[in-house]
C-alpha cells in the first residue's frame, strides 16, 4: 500500500497534484473529510502563513491546522464534525471565509442531463457565474462546460489569479465543472484557468456564458447582479401585451438602425459619455420624434475588437461594458418601450473571433468550433465557425438569443449572416469545403438550428409577439415560411435584392437609367415569396461605397433630390422600412465607427429637409394602413406605370383591402413633367399626401397644389386618368380622397 504523507492523510501524488495544479477531484481530498472516525479538515492555501477553524454558527475554535506542505498544504482534526469556516492569516492580512470545499455538489443530475441533451434552458439554468446563498452563505456558484479539460480552476481578484486556489469538481455527466465560492459578491472579475486536453495550462479564458464583463481593452467576465436583473422593475406590461399586433406582416414597422457607441453628439468637454443612460435621453425621444417604430442596435454582446462595429461577438449573454452595466441596458429598453418604441437586437451566431481568452480551442480541443478549417474557419472575416451539429454548441447560442429576450424584453433579433450559414461552400473555392452527407452543399445543420431558434423565439414563455429578421443574400426558398412547411421559420427577411437593384439604378445618370429601368420593378417578380424589409444598412455606407447621398449623380441640388425621390419610392414600396443613422438627413461621409453622424449638417437647410422627409414618410407610412396592412400580399399592389423607361417614371397602387386607396408616382429624371397622364385605379379626387419636392423638404415646389380631379379620359387600360405635373426626380404620394 503507498505510503501516506504525515498527518495529512493523504498520498503523496494527491499533494503532488494539488501542488501543480493538476488533481482532477479536489473534492476527494479537500475540506471535512472522516479520518479513522473523527473529523479531519484539510485546505489547499498556497502563499498563506497559518489556519484555524471555527464552527460556523458560534465562531469557536475548533482547531488549528498544521502545514503538513510548505507549498501551502494545511492539515489537522478538528473537535467537532460541524459547519465551520477558515481564519486565514496571509502573513499579517486576516481573512475569515468559508471552506469552499465544504459544500456539495450544486447542479441537480436532472438540469445536468438535459444540458447534455442540448436544451438552452438547462444552459441558463447551469452555466456562468450565479450568485446565491447556499446553505445560509452568500458567494458564487460558477460553472462551466469543458468536457476535455483536465483540470477548471477559477481565478479572479477574490484569489489574487492564482489557478492552484479554487480547483473545481467535475461533473461527469456533462462535462460540466462547477464550484461555489463563498462571500464573493456581484461585481467580482474572474476567469478560468484550465488544464487542457493535452496537458497544457491553457491562456486564461473568460466565461462565455458571462452575464457582464469588463469593458474592453480588459478581457475579464463579471459576476453579474442576476438576482437584481430578474428582479428588475419593468414598466413595459402594456407594451409586451401589444407587441405581437405592432410586430406583424400588416403592421408599419420602420426601424432606426444605430451604433450605439457612436451615436450620441460630441459638441465638447460637456458632452454626455456615449452610455445606455445618455442614450436612453437622447436617442430614444429622437427616434421617436422622427416617427420610427423601431430601433436596432449593431451587435451590443461584448466584442473585443471595437472596428467589427460588435460583428466578432465573444460574450454572447454580456451586454458591452463600453456602454454601462447589465441593468443600465435594462433600463435602455424598458425607456424604449415606454416611448412606444421597439427593439431589436443584431445578433452573430454565424461565427466567432479567435482572440486567445475568448471559445478557440476551449478546452485544448475545438469544442466550439469545427476542428476542420474547411468547416471551422472564416475565410472572409478571419474568424472561427460554430460547430453548430454539436447540440452543447446549438444550445448554447439559442440560450443567447433566450437571454436577451426573457431577461431584457428585446423585441426581436436580426439574425446575422444566414446565408454563410446555410451554404457550406460559402465564399469557398473547390476544393475548400466538405459536402454535406448526401453530398451537396447546404449545411443541415445550420439548417436545424435556425429551425429551432425560431421556433424557441416563438414560444419564449410569457413574451409574446417576439420577431426573428434574417439577414440573406440570396434566393433560398422559404427563409419566412414556417418550419412545419418546410421553411426556416423567420418573421422577416431583408431584401439584398431590392437594396443591390435600387441603388445601382440610383447610381446611374438619370440620362443612362431608361436602360436600367428593370432594376427599379425587379423586386415586385418575388415581393410575395417571403415577407421582407427594405433595407438600407450600415453595410451600405462603409468600405469605400460613400454614403447614400454621396451615391446619387449629379450637382448638389440633384443628389438632394434623387435621394428624396429615392426616400419616397421606398417608404411607398411594398416592404417594412429601415434606415441606418446618418442616412435620414443624408450624411455626406461614410460610416465611421470611431465618429459620430455629423449632426452640424443639420444647420443647411438642405439636410434638414431630407430629416423632415423622412419623419414625415414615418408618419404617413403609420397613418395610412393602405401602406402597410397587405404588404406582404399580392392583393395589396398593382402597377400603374411600370414600362415607362423613356422617362424613367413607375406608377403604382397600394391598398389596405377595406377601401383605403394610396397611389404613389416617381419621376426619376430632372425634368418636369407637366400633363403626364396615368390611369387612375379610382375616379374623384386624389389628395397629395406628400411631394418629395415641396420647398420644406429643399425641393422646388413643383407639383398639382394639393389636389388632382380625375377625368372621364381612358388611358392605361382604366377608363378614368388624370393629367399630372410631375415634379424633377421627385416622388408624389396620393390619397384617394372619400
Amino acid at each position: 500500500m503507498p505510503e501516506r504523507a504525515p498527518d495529512a492523510g493523504l498520498h503523496h501524488h494527491d499533494i503532488d497534484a494539488l501542488i501543480h495544479a493538476r488533481h482532477r477531484d479536489p473534492f476527494a481530498v479537500l475540506g471535512m473529510h472522516w479520518v479513522d472516525g473523527a473529523p479531519y479538515v484539510r485546505a489547499w492555501l498556497p502563499n498563506a502563513s497559518r489556519v484555524r477553524v471555527l464552527a460556523r454558527d458560534r465562531a469557536h475554535t475548533l482547531a488549528e491546522l498544521t502545514r503538513v506542505h510548505p507549498a501551502g498544504l494545511f492539515a489537522g482534526p478538528i473537535a467537532e464534525g460541524v459547519a465551520y469556516r477558515l481564519d486565514i492569516d496571509w502573513h499579517g492580512v486576516a481573512q475569515e471565509v468559508e471552506d469552499p470545499y465544504s459544500f456539495g455538489a450544486q447542479l441537480p443530475q436532472e438540469a445536468l442531463h438535459r444540458l447534455a441533451d442540448g436544451d438552452p434552458y438547462a444552459v441558463l439554468e447551469c452555466l456562468g457565474a450565479r450568485p446565491l446563498v447556499y446553505d445560509g452563505v452568500p458567494g458564487v456558484r460558477f460553472a462551466l462546460w469543458a468536457p476535455n479539460a483536465q483540470r477548471v480552476s477559477v481565478v479572479g481578484d477574490f484569489n489574487a489569479w492564482d489557478g492552484r486556489r479554487h480547483p473545481m469538481r467535475l461533473r461527469h455527466e456533462a462535462g460540466v465543472w462547477e464550484l461555489f465560492i463563498p462571500r464573493v459578491a456581484a461585481g467580482a472579475r474572474y476567469k478560468f484557468e484550465i488544464l487542457g486536453a493535452r496537458g497544457e495550462v491553457l491562456p486564461l479564458k473568460a466565461d462565455p456564458c458571462a452575464f457582464q464583463t469588463e469593458a474592453p481593452p480588459a478581457t475579464a467576465s463579471v459576476v453579474a447582479p442576476v438576482d437584481a436583473l430578474d428582479h428588475f422593475a419593468w414598466h413595459d406590461h402594456d407594451w409586451l401585451q401589444g407587441r405581437a399586433e405592432r410586430q406583424n406582416a400588416r403592421a408599419p414597422i420602420s426601424v432606426y438602425e444605430v451604433h450605439a457607441s457612436s451615436w450620441l453628439p460630441t459638441q465638447g468637454a460637456d458632452s454626455p459619455a456615449p452610455d445606455w443612460r445618455a442614450l436612453a435621453d437622447r436617442l430614444i425621444p429622437y427616434a421617436q420624434g422622427m416617427g420610427f417604430t423601431h430601433l436596432e442596435l449593431l451587435p451590443v454582446a461584448e466584442h473585443p475588437f471595437g472596428g467589427s462595429w460588435g460583428y466578432q461577438p465573444l460574450s454572447q449573454f454580456a451586454p458591452t461594458a463600453r456602454l454601462g452595466s447589465p441593468l443600465d441596458f435594462a433600463a435602455f429598453v424598458d425607456r424604449a418601450h415606454e416611448a412606444g418604441l421597439g427593439v431589436i437586437l443584431d445578433w452573430v451566431p454565424a461565427h466567432f473571433p479567435n482572440d486567445a481568452h475568448g471559445l478557440i480551442e476551449f478546452d485544448g480541443t475545438a469544442l466550439y468550433e469545427h476542428a476542420d478549417p474547411r468547416e471551422g474557419y472564416h475565410p472572409d472575416w478571419n474568424t472561427m465557425i460554430y460547430n453548430l451539429g454539436r447540440r452543447e454548441v446549438s444550445a448554447f447560442l439559442i440560450a443567447s438569443g433566450l437571454a436577451w429576450l426573457m431577461r431584457y424584453h428585446v423585441d426581436g433579433l436580426r439574425v446575422d449572416a444566414v446565408a454563410s450559414m446555410l451554404y457550406r461552400d460559402y465564399s469557398r473555392a473547390q476544393g475548400e469545403w466538405v459536402p454535406n452527407m448526401y453530398g451537396g452543399r447546404e449545411n443541415l445543420e445550420s439548417i436545424a438550428f435556425l429551425k429551432r431558434l425560431n421556433h424557441e423565439t416563438q414560444y419564449v414563455p410569457q413574451r409574446p409577439g417576439v420577431i426573428t429578421i434574417a439577414e440573406e443574400s440570396t434566393a433560398w426558398p422559404g427563409v419566412t415560411a414556417r418550419p412545419e412547411d418546410g421553411g426556416l421559420g423567420f418573421q422577416f427577411k431583408w431584401n439584398m435584392g431590392w437594396m443591390h437593384d435600387t441603388l445601382h439604378f440610383m447610381h446611374e445618370d438619370p440620362v443612362h437609367r431608361r436602360y436600367h429601368h428593370h432594376e427599379m420593378t425587379f423586386a415586385m417578380v418575388y415581393a410575395w415569396s417571403e415577407r421582407f424589409v427594405l433595407p438600407l444598412s450600415h453595410d451600405e455606407v462603409v468600405h469605400g461605397k460613400g454614403s447614400l447621398l454621396g451615391k446619387m449623380p449629379g450637382d448638389r441640388w440633384q443628389k438632394f433630390a434623387n435621394l428624396r425621390a429615392y426616400f419616397g419610392f421606398m417608404w411607398a414600396h411594398p416592404g417594412k422600412k429601415l434606415l441606418f443613422m446618418g442616412g435620414e438627413f443624408g450624411q455626406m461621409a461614410e460610416f465611421d465607427h470611431d465618429g459620430t453622424p455629423h449632426w452640424n449638417l443639420l444647420d443647411d437647410p438642405l439636410h434638414r429637409g431630407v430629416q423632415a422627409l423622412v419623419r414625415d414618410l414615418n408618419r404617413l407610412y403609420a397613418d395610412e394602413t393602405a401602406l402597410h396592412v397587405l404588404d406582404t400580399e399580392p392583393g395589396g399592389f398593382e402597377w400603374l406605370v411600370s414600362d415607362d423607361s423613356e422617362n424613367s417614371v413607375l406608377a403604382w397602387r397600394r391598398v389596405d383591402g377595406a377601401g383605403n386607396e394610396i397611389a404613389a408616382v416617381c419621376n426619376f429624371t430632372p425634368v418636369p413633367r407637366h400633363g403626364y397622364r396615368i390611369g387612375m385605379p379610382q375616379p374623384g379626387q386624389w389628395e397629395e399626401a406628400l411631394n418629395s419636392d415641396a420647398e420644406v423638404y429643399g425641393g422646388a415646389n413643383i407639383g398639382n397644389g394639393g389636389l388632382i380631379s380625375t377625368e372621364p379620359v381612358p388611358s392605361h387600360g382604366r377608363p378614368q386618368s388624370a393629367a399630372l405635373v410631375l415634379p424633377p426626380l421627385g416622388t408624389l404620394i396620393l390619397r384617394l380622397r372619400r
